[in-house]
């Protein structure tokens, strides 16, 4: 079964990077990338993990672990090659593209000075993890899409969230077990990446709850990223059907039933806080007062019937949560606590790869790793912290005058799934090193950018205020 799975993805991949090759070289359409990241993102793990089951071969691992990056170096080589005159660019900075750009160059200047304890080329291997996604927003920044690209888009974004709640039943109630227990993940980890197998389903410990039940990842990468993925296929889903006639709304509805259901699946506390936070944001941005009052309701709700009604063991577990007393919260506690050491001993960052969960850092080195706000300032200081917050904050602030303002409902649409899905990884954030999500974490920063294009071109417009 594992070997026929690996033949049919392996064809389509193919099929899928060959097309996108033709459309950016052949044709000219460099920002066609990412449809290819919007669908080989999504299962880039699992793949990975099928190829090296049914071939043993590291080789061809790392041609596969080089397409994502392959094509977004050959977008932007094209995007450069196809500018017939660079010093014409009508190219207006707008605050996020400082402080993004700040960040990146920021990082690059920790690559070449001698700062840390790591080699150059495992620094290098890091700083591709802070690079690519910067790539991603400022491809996204020269981006202009038809209405019936940015409806290719959106329609992939749906078919990600239903396929990964329809492989959550198959795991739950067809095979009963994970899908990594069938995909060679195990192996992949230990033979690649160095990670022995753990817990009780011969997976990651992140793939059970501490009473042992399981924890489901569908085809993504764990139950985290999982979490965090189908944060924005919710916000995508609710968009269009809060902006879409009334017979259509019913496909939206079970998109949003889809998102929401795999997050029950994935059992992350975070993304749960995660998504009340989006239904919170939400709310505000279209100003549904009442939605906040039943959001409250909810809550009480809740607080009522883990107190009257709940068993122990659901009860001691969700107070152990609220109290940090959980070993999964005091794990975070102390990881940001040491952080927090490091950067008041070193407010100028230790260097690259020191921090973070992340393959190329070392366990020997490494200085706390479970909140992605730390893990930037523990490495580039205080100053590149700050830097990272203020993109995502100019970011999100930017998208929402882009969703109020913009005439073009597909691009208001854009701008309000970027915006939301920012906000809602706001916990995952502090308590991942999320960042690592290359599905939701690249999608979002181009759709960021996409709609700080969008602000750059209306600026100027009376109407945007």
């Amino acid at each position: 079964m594992a070997s026929v799975a690996f033949l049919i993805l392996t064809i389509g991949l193919v099929l899928g990077f060959l097309w996108t090759l033709q459309e950016m070289i052949v044709k000219g359409r460099w920002t066609y990338f990412i449809f290819f990241l919007a669908g080989y993102l999504p299962i880039y793990i699992t793949f990975l993990s099928l190829t090296y089951l049914n071939t043993r071969s590291e080789e061809l691992v790392t041609v596969f672990q080089a397409l994502k990056e392959g094509a977004v170096g050959i977008a932007l080589l094209v995007a450069l090659l196809f500018q017939k005159n660079p010093a014409d660019y009508p190219f207006r900075p707008q605050s996020t593209d400082w402080w993004m750009g700040g960040f990146i160059l920021l990082g690059f200047s920790y690559l070449i000075l001698p700062i840390g304890e790591v080699p150059f080329l495992t620094k290098a291997f890091y700083f591709k993890g802070v690079l690519l996604p910067g790539l991603t927003y400022f491809l996204g920044r020269n981006t202009l899409f038809e209405v019936r690209e940015l409806s290719r888009l959106f329609s992939m974004i749906f078919i990600v969230a239903i396929l990964a709640f329809v492989v959550n039943l198959v795991e739950l109630f067809i095979m009963q077990a994970h899908l990594q227990q069938y995909t060679g993940y195990s192996l992949y980890n230990q033979v690649i990446n160095d990670i022995d197998p753990s817990g009780n389903f011969g997976l990651t410990w992140t793939f059970e709850t501490q009473a042992v039940t399981k924890r489901l990842a569908s085809f993504f990468s764990d139950p985290l990223e999982m979490a965090s993925s189908v944060l924005m296929g919710f916000a995508a889903g609710l968009i269009w059907y809060l902006t879409s006639k009334k017979e259509t709304q019913w496909l939206y509805l079970v998109i949003m039933a889809c998102s929401l259901g795999s997050l029950i699946f994935s059992a992350s506390r975070a993304a749960f806080g995660a998504f009340f936070i989006l239904l919170f944001f939400v709310a505000l941005v279209f100003r549904l007062y009442k939605l906040i009052g039943l959001g409250f309701l909810v809550l009480l709700f809740f607080a009522g019937y883990v107190i009257w009604f709940a068993s122990d063991d659901f009860y001691f577990f969700v107070l152990d949560t609220i109290t940090f007393e959980n070993s999964s919260s005091v794990g975070h506690v102390l990881e940001w606590v040491v952080a927090l050491e490091s950067m008041m001993a070193n407010p100028l960052g230790i260097g690259l790869a020191m921090s973070g969960n992340a393959g190329s850092v070392s366990d020997a080195l490494r200085v706390g790793g479970e909140n992605q706000f730390l893990i930037y300032g523990v490495q580039l200081g205080w100053v590149g912290m700050f830097f990272y917050v203020l993109a995502l904050a100019s970011g999100v602030i930017l998208s929402l005058r882009v969703f109020y303002n913009t005439p073009n409902v597909y691009t208001a649409r854009l701008a309000f799934v970027a915006a939301v899905t920012k906000v809602g990884l706001f916990l995952p954030l502090f308590t991942a090193n999320a960042e690592m999500y290359t599905y939701v974490t690249w999608i979002s920063w181009w759709m960021i950018g996409y709609t700080v294009r969008e602000y750059s071109a209306l600026r100027s417009a009376p109407r945007l205020v």
